[in-house]
């Protein structure tokens, strides 16, 4: 088995200095290093299991989402995510929620694993759509604890589900699954996901030339106009700031009789209305009322000023 290690904070030898380990500590958590440790015991017995034609890719950070996913198993049978974990104890997998069950009662845990599983899987799906990889069949999430004292009850989990001493049982399941790559094509998706290619760009089509453009030009402009025609929008009377009264229409404009007609349209014809018909002195009803009180409203202040003036004089 080929393994690619893109561990962080890691020399060539491996290793992790007490620097790198703070470091990753407080890059990626306080069960950074432990579940490092924990990779180290699962990978080993991986490795005596699968024979070649398998690559695991570890602690590989996807590309534009920093997301680390601890392990990518690649294999005839597919993509395998792998998530270790060296957590102790008896924990519940029921669906997709990772209980911890403590004197015989389930609760739910503060870290769900088998859902950071599922999303690293997810991810890793879309990251290999992007590189133009084709899976016939979706990319496995597997949930492995490396410690033998962790117990886990399986209820139909959303992820796989592997304990420490059914390590080898899922190394065999890999062996055993329908192939659907050869050695080849796993090494290329190997390299294609540690190195991406960039997209290809789709060749700039041919201009065309003169004698296709003529024999295209009647075609098109039919098809324009049919086009038009088609699509041509119906009339709407909602559209339009007015709207019919009573779901009638406006009447068409009725003949004018030719003894009503101007004689010039320039001109107005002669009013035979008189223009002084029902005033007063030439004012309107309006004006004669507003005359009318600004009298009496002075006739009052005029008396009241007479008044003030006879009872300061008594």
């Amino acid at each position: 088995m080929k393994i690619i290690d893109k561990t962080p904070f890691q020399d060539a030898s491996g290793n992790i200095s007490i620097v790198g380990r703070a470091q990753g500590t407080l890059k990626y958590g306080l069960n950074w290093f432990s579940e490092l440790e924990a990779q180290k015991v699962v990978i080993a017995q991986l490795e005596r299991s699968l024979e070649k034609g398998f690559v695991l890719i570890r602690n590989f950070t996807l590309p534009n989402i920093e997301v680390v996913i601890p392990i990518i198993l690649v294999g005839p049978g597919g993509v395998s995510v792998i998530h270790v974990t060296p957590a102790k104890g008896q924990f519940e997998a029921k669906g997709d929620q990772w209980n911890n069950i403590n004197y015989g009662i389930s609760q739910p845990a503060n870290v769900n694993l088998i859902e950071i599983v599922m999303k690293r899987a997810r991810a890793v799906q879309k990251y290999l759509e992007a590189q133009k990889i084709n899976l016939t069949i979706p990319v496995e999430a597997v949930l492995v604890a490396s410690d033998p004292g962790a117990h886990i009850d399986s209820l139909r989990p959303a992820a796989r589900v592997v304990m420490s001493d059914a390590i080898k049982q899922f190394a065999s399941s890999l062996l055993q699954a329908r192939p659907i790559w050869r050695s080849e094509s796993i090494y290329d998706i190997a390299d294609r996901i540690v190195d991406p290619r960039p997209p290809q760009q789709a060749p700039k089509p041919a201009a065309p030339t003169l004698e296709a453009a003529a024999d295209a030009q009647p075609a098109s402009r039919a098809k324009a106009i049919f086009d038009a025609a088609e699509s041509a929008p119906t009339f709407n009377a909602g559209e339009f700031d007015f709207a019919f009264e009573d779901g009638k229409a406006p009447l068409a404009p009725q003949a004018v009789p030719q003894s009503l007609r101007e004689t010039n349209p320039s001109r107005q014809l002669p009013s035979k209305i008189d223009p002084n018909k029902g005033k007063f002195l030439g004012l309107t009803n309006k004006q004669v009322i507003l005359l009318v009180g600004m009298f009496v409203v002075e006739c009052c202040i005029v008396a009241i000023g007479l008044g003030i003036v006879l009872y300061l004089n008594m």
